[in-house]
Formats: C-alpha cells, structure tokens, sequence
C-alpha cells in the first residue's frame, strides 16, 4: 500500500510543482503591487488661501500618484472666497479626467462648498446635513472720497472700482455658479434654476429629492461609490493631508470685535461665495 501510495506521488508531483508554480508566481508579483486607495480630502474650514492650497496640494497628489484610484470629498464648511473656490474647484475637474471623485457632506456644504461638490462625480449627503445657500455675497466698497495725505491719479485708483461695477461682478460670479451647477448636475436637477439661486438651504433629504444631490448616506457610502466608480475592490483609504507636504498656517479668515470675540462675517472686505447663519435676536 506505502509502495503504491509512492509511485502515485512520484507521477503526479511534477503537475503539482507546474500547478503550484503560477499560484506562487503570482502571489509573489502581487506583493509588489501597491493596494488600491481610495484619497480622502477633507475640508472642514472656510475656503480660504491656506486651506485651498491644502486641497490643491492633495489632488495633485491623487492626480500624479497611480495607487490613488479614487477621490472623497469630505465637506464641512460655509464656503469661503470667490478666487479661492474656483481655484479648487478647476483642479477638481482636472482630477475628473482620469479619476472618479465623490463628494461626502457631512454637516454643511454652502455656497462656495456646494460650488466644490458639484464639481464631483457624485454627492452623497446624511440626511439632516444642509446644502445649497446658492449665490453671492459681498461688501461694498466705500464712497469715493478725497484724503488730503494721499496722491492717486483717479477716483477709483482707491478703491478700484464704483459701486454699480461691483454689484454687475456679483451677479457675474452669481451666473457662474449657476453654470457649475448646470454642467454639474444637468439632467438630475428635479428643480429649475429659479429655485435653486434662491439662496436657500436645504437638508439632505430635500436636496435629495430636488437632485442637487443624488444620495443620502455616510462617508463610508461614499468611500465605497468612488471605488465602484473605479472599478476596484480591497481598496485602503487614505488622508491625503498626511502625504501632500503641505502644512497649513493659522490663519484667521472671520474678522474680530473690538472685544476680541470672532465675527461671522470675513475678516477682509470682498466678494465671497459664503453662507453666514443669521445672529440671534436679542431678547427685549
């Protein structure tokens, strides 16, 4: 029996070794090969100089490095200026290119954060968290004036431009979010454009609805669409603030009262794509 068990082994062996040697093979070029990442970019600030520059840093990681397969979005934030927003948001459709990006709101994504997501493949929301607040803000410079300590050689050299040009700006920075919007969402807006530059916010469950968003769930929902989109499994996530270099400053973007206490309005006068809750009203 031992005998024959022997002469068995000895004329199979040689397929095993020949069956085995691929499986080994391929275990072996499978160690080299990095595992898929799903990039997380999150923003949970105003869109300032700083923090965009944290957010173009890390597409850029995602854009030049292979293993990145995919991108989330993670917002948490009012928005911020105008400049800043279309600055990202230009990188966004570049990364668009090659890999698919999905936006996650996690509490709010207004005005100028809004702007970002629907710059993305995909937005998934909770369903208590607030979007929208399309439109634009701004402050409008000072009258013309004349100031004996200093020479300019015309009205506006001070302040660059009279009032009624700065509210057509406003509304052109205004039309051009809502050309994001159209070129982002196209047919899945249940709603016309009307009603969404009303400026409103809405909860996820009504954005959803409305489709200016397209599903409600978590970050981890998105984590999982963008690797769909990329057509991979057995993916890895990765905070892509922990491998882009990039460290960002202090820097304070809402302004100060005379008693030290943080505004909610800008610190800097300007145009912003910005949300500002209303004050509480004081009790009488």
């Amino acid at each position: 029996m031992r005998q024959g068990l022997s002469s068995f082994w000895n004329a199979v062996a040689p397929f095993v070794g020949w069956a085995i040697l691929p499986l080994a093979a391929g275990i072996l070029i499978a160690g080299f090969i990095p595992q898929p990442v799903i990039g997380l970019i999150y923003l949970n600030d105003s869109i300032n100089p700083y923090s965009a520059e944290s957010m173009i840093r890390q597409i850029e990681y995602a854009r030049n490095h292979p293993e990145v397969r995919g991108v989330v979005l993670v917002l948490s934030s009012p928005g911020g200026t105008v400049a800043d927003t279309e600055s990202v948001y230009l990188e966004l459709l570049k990364l668009r290119q090659t890999k698919p990006v999905v936006a996650s709101v996690n509490q709010i994504a207004a005005s100028g954060a809004y702007y970002l997501a629907v710059g993305s493949d995909y937005i998934i929301t909770r369903p208590t968290s607030t979007v929208g607040n399309v439109g634009v803000i701004g402050y409008l410079p000072s009258a013309p004036g004349i100031y004996e300590s200093i020479i300019s050689t015309g009205p506006y050299k001070l302040f660059g431009y009279p009032r009624d040009h700065y509210i057509r700006q406003t509304e052109m920075v205004k039309q051009g979010f809502a050309l994001a919007i159209q070129a982002g969402r196209g047919d899945r807006l249940n709603v016309g454009m009307d009603s969404i530059l009303t400026g409103q916010l809405w909860l996820g469950t009504e954005a959803a609805r409305m489709g200016i968003i397209d599903q409600i769930g978590n970050q981890s929902d998105a984590e999982e669409k963008a690797a769909e989109l990329a057509r991979v499994r057995n993916y890895t996530t990765l905070d892509l603030s922990t491998v882009s270099g990039y460290e960002m400053p202090e820097f304070m973007f809402y302004g100060q009262s005379p008693d030290g206490e943080t505004l909610q309005t800008p610190a800097e006068p300007g145009i912003y794509l910005l949300y500002i809750p209303p004050l509480p009203v004081a009790e009488q």
